[in-house]
C-alpha cells in the first residue's frame, strides 16, 4: 500500500498529531485511516475522541420549525460546488425541502422524494430537484432528515455559518414560558460542542469498549504499572462520557455547570420540569467525500451552465 501525502495530511489534519507519526500510523496500519487514527490515540499523540469525517460536499442544511413549535425539521441538500450552494434558487429549493420535511409523513429520504413538492403540487419533490440540476448543470441531492414532534414542550432550532450547521432541538415541559431560552441555549451547545449523545445511556456498549481498549493500550504505552491501569481506564472513560455526552457537557457560558445542571436549573427557575428528549445535528457534507475538480475546468462547466 502506497502511502500518499494527501493521506497524511488528512490524516494530520484529523488528528493534530505530527507528519512522521501520521506517516508510521498509516503504513502500520496499511493505509486504513480509522485504523491509523486508532494507532496514533494508542500512542498519546491524538487526543481526538471524536470520530471525525471529511467534510467536502457542497450544499446547505436547512430548517423549519412549524407555527407553535410543536414540529421541526432539519435537513441536508447537497450540490457540488459552493458556487451554486450560494444560488437563490437552490438556496430556495433547500427551504422548501425544509418545511416539505416538517409538514411530511415520510419518515425516509426515498419516501419524500416520491411526495408531491410543497412549492408545486403539479410534481414531485424527485422531479424538482431534477428540474433544478437541469437548469443548473449541477448534480444534487437530498441526503438526509429529521423531524421531531412534541405534544408538551417545544422544538427550537439553530442555524451556523450560513448554512454550515444546522440544529433542532427538542425539549418536553408542561409549562412553555421561559422556555424558548432554553432551548435555544441548548441548541448553541449542540452546534458549539458537537455532542455524539444525549446522555450516556446512549453510547452503544462496544464504543465504550473500544475506548476502553484504546485508553488501556495508551496506559500500557506510558509504561504505567499494572495495578493503576484499570483505574486510568475508568478516569479517562468518565472524561469521554463528558465529552461526547450532551448532558455531561461542561456549558459554553459557564464551564462550571454541565448541560444537565443548567436544565436543573432553569426547571426550578421556571417551575416546570425540563427534559432535552431529543437534538439532531447535521453539518453540510460531514463524511463525504468530494472529487477534485481542476480549478479551471470548473470554471468553465460554470459559464457553460
Amino acid at each position: 500500500m502506497v502511502i500518499t501525502a494527501k493521506m497524511v495530511s488528512e490524516l494530520r489534519e484529523r488528528t493534530g498529531a505530527g507528519m512522521m507519526d501520521c506517516k508510521k500510523a498509516l503504513t502500520q496500519a496499511e493505509g486504513d485511516m480509522d485504523k491509523a487514527i486508532e494507532i496514533l490515540r494508542e500512542k498519546g499523540l491524538a487526543a481526538a475522541a471524536k470520530k471525525a469525517g471529511r467534510i467536502a460536499a457542497e450544499g446547505l442544511v436547512e430548517t423549519f420549525i412549524v407555527e407553535g413549535g410543536k414540529t421541526g425539521a432539519v435537513v441536508e441538500l447537497n450540490c457540488e460546488t459552493d458556487f451554486v450552494a450560494k444560488n437563490d434558487e437552490f438556496i430556495s429549493l433547500a427551504k422548501n425541502l425544509a418545511k416539505q420535511a416538517a409538514l411530511s409523513k415520510a419518515n425516509e429520504v426515498e419516501e419524500m422524494l416520491e411526495e408531491k413538492y410543497i412549492a408545486d403540487e403539479n410534481i414531485t419533490v424527485r422531479e424538482a430537484i431534477t428540474a433544478l440540476i437541469a437548469k443548473l448543470g449541477e448534480n444534487m441531492s437530498l441526503r438526509r432528515f429529521k423531524r421531531f414532534n412534541v405534544e408538551n414542550g417545544l422544538i427550537a432550532d439553530y442555524i451556523h455559518g450560513g448554512g454550515r450547521i444546522a440544529v433542532l432541538v427538542k425539549l418536553e415541559a408542561e409549562k412553555s414560558e421561559g422556555l424558548a431560552e432554553v432551548a435555544k441555549e441548548i441548541a448553541l451547545q449542540v452546534a458549539a460542542a458537537n455532542p455524539l449523545f444525549l446522555n450516556r445511556d446512549f453510547v452503544p456498549s462496544e464504543q465504550i469498549e473500544k475506548e476502553k481498549e484504546i485508553y488501556r493500550q495508551q496506559a500500557i504505552n506510558e509504561g504505567k504499572p499494572e495495578k493503576v491501569i484499570e483505574k486510568m481506564v475508568e478516569g479517562r472513560v468518565q472524561k469521554y462520557f463528558k465529552e461526547v455526552c450532551l448532558l455531561e457537557q461542561p456549558w459554553i457560558r459557564d464551564q462550571d455547570l454541565t448541560i444537565k445542571k443548567f436544565v436543573e436549573n432553569k426547571s426550578k427557575e421556571l417551575g416546570t420540569e425540563i427534559t432535552v428528549a431529543e437534538f439532531a445535528r447535521f453539518e453540510k457534507g460531514e463524511g463525504i467525500e468530494k472529487k477534485e475538480d481542476n480549478f479551471v475546468e470548473e470554471v468553465m462547466k460554470q459559464t457553460r451552465a
